[in-house]
């Protein structure tokens, strides 16, 4: 009924198609990610995004999952990776061997993420066998 409502209704009027939608959603929570905090960018950005993917039919739990996973996604990645400035502190290394040594796993991170965004079988699997969908 405000600004978050305006920000949904000018991401639809963007476009209809529900996987174009979804990836940028997916690129912004990305961006968000590696510069905010988990807990403030959940904050800020559920009340806008939230009411985007349930008007593509999208399950709320469904959409938490993908929140979750790009934002963490973020705490390991530079410039502001707190997960990993804190891992690399702990380990006496530096970020640019770790980050080297990651690149592989990064882009397995990525397909996983898209896989879990255009399947939601995978990440609804658990939740539906508890009963909670």
């Amino acid at each position: 009924t405000g600004i978050p409502d305006m920000i949904a209704k000018a991401i639809l009027g963007l476009t209809t198609n529900k996987f174009l939608i979804l990836l940028l959603i997916n690129v912004l929570l990305l961006v968000v990610g590696t510069f905010m905090d988990v807990t403030p960018a959940i904050l800020i950005f559920t009340p806008i995004l939230l009411p985007i993917c349930k008007s593509l039919g999208m399950d709320a739990i469904h959409f938490g999952i993908l929140l979750c996973f790009n934002l963490s996604i973020g705490t390991i990645t530079p410039p502001v990776g707190t997960i990993l400035f804190t891992g690399c502190r702990v380990g006496g290394t530096t970020i640019e061997s770790v980050i080297k040594t990651l690149l592989p796993y990064f882009g397995v991170i990525l397909i996983a993420l898209l896989l879990v965004t255009y399947i939601p079988q995978i990440s609804m699997f658990l939740p539906h066998i508890l009963g909670l969908v």
